[in-house]
């Protein structure tokens, strides 16, 4: 695992993953699934890997997340970025940030909490998170106005804020008045667009985003990566043609459910075996699956083809 502290340069080398978390019929580890779908995330040239919602670690327990983060940690390759998350409410992350400060991860993300908060609150706990982890971290927004702009160039400042995941949905990505007021006060190299393949090029073209998050490179990391690589070189023809190909899951999850889909679309695939979902959350149903799997599957398929060409 990649251990050294968290640069803009690491944040725009990859596209950051951000996977289901496969776990056995008795709702234990899955060591071999969650190994077989790391190594077909590097094979594909992944090198940062986050694991946040799409694996539930809303519903992790404590009592099982040091086993979880080590494991993590010894599964990736030696120069994959693994990032954990916490939370989100504060007693859960102050007892995960005292076990993730022993570990050699260079950053964790918090988690984006619903209610109760406040502004001044949040704040608060995201500077104890870090003081605790003794780094900087990442803040999850997902929600307009979840951090006062102000609040957030505070932190920055303050050097609490290693990157913002900003994950807002908008109906038009192109028109975003809480990303406009975060820009006027962070920089864009700080922020990670959070929603995957869909608003991908848009952040970049407009908003200066220059990595982003995605759940389906873990059934396509190949051409996800080539997106990445196109955005950067400003061939924007071209990564909109890629883009295209994942659509068709995307449609699914924001239809269905983004973590239910995703979990079950790398089963799907053929790529890992994710087996069931921690609750308090469940799998898909057999209409879904009947209408994932063939959408998942030609993804996977693509994916495969265009590296063999």
């Amino acid at each position: 695992m990649k251990n050294t502290p968290v640069t803009t340069a690491d944040l725009q080398r990859s596209v950051v993953a951000v996977p289901p978390l496969a776990r056995h019929a008795d709702l234990s580890l899955n060591e071999a699934a969650n190994r077989a779908l790391l190594r077909h995330l590097e094979s594909g040239g992944v090198r940062s890997v986050m694991y946040g919602g799409n694996a539930n670690f809303y519903n992790v327990g404590v009592s099982e997340y040091a086993r979880i983060v080590d494991f993590l940690a010894e599964a990736a390759g030696p120069d994959t970025w693994v990032l954990p998350s916490a939370g989100p409410d504060y007693g859960k992350f102050v007892d995960q940030a005292a076990i993730l400060k022993s570990r050699a991860f260079p950053t964790a993300m918090l988690l984006p909490m619903s209610f109760p908060y406040t502004d001044a609150g949040l704040a608060d706990g995201i500077r104890r998170f870090s003081d605790i982890l003794g780094k900087p971290v990442v803040v999850y927004i997902k929600t307009a106005n979840y951090l006062a702009p102000d609040t957030v160039a505070t932190l920055v400042g303050e050097g609490r804020i290693a990157a913002l995941k900003y994950a807002v949905v908008v109906p038009d990505p192109a028109q975003d008045a809480y990303l406009d007021a975060l820009l006027r006060v962070v920089d864009p190299g700080l922020i990670v667009s959070g929603i995957g393949e869909r608003p991908a090029i848009v952040h970049y073209r407009k908003f200066g985003l220059a990595s982003f998050t995605s759940g389906s490179v873990c059934v396509a990391p190949n051409g996800s990566m080539r997106l990445l690589e196109l955005l950067h070189g400003q061939r924007f023809e071209e990564a909109e043609a890629v883009r295209a190909h994942y659509i068709g899951l995307e449609d699914c999850r924001d239809e269905i459910s983004p973590i239910r889909v995703l979990h079950d679309a790398v089963t799907l695939a053929g790529v890992a075996d994710m087996g069931p979902m921690l609750p308090l959350l469940t799998g898909l149903s057999a209409a879904e699956r009947a209408r994932v799997q063939p959408v998942a599957r030609a993804l996977y398929e693509w994916d495969g083809a265009a590296v063999a060409a």
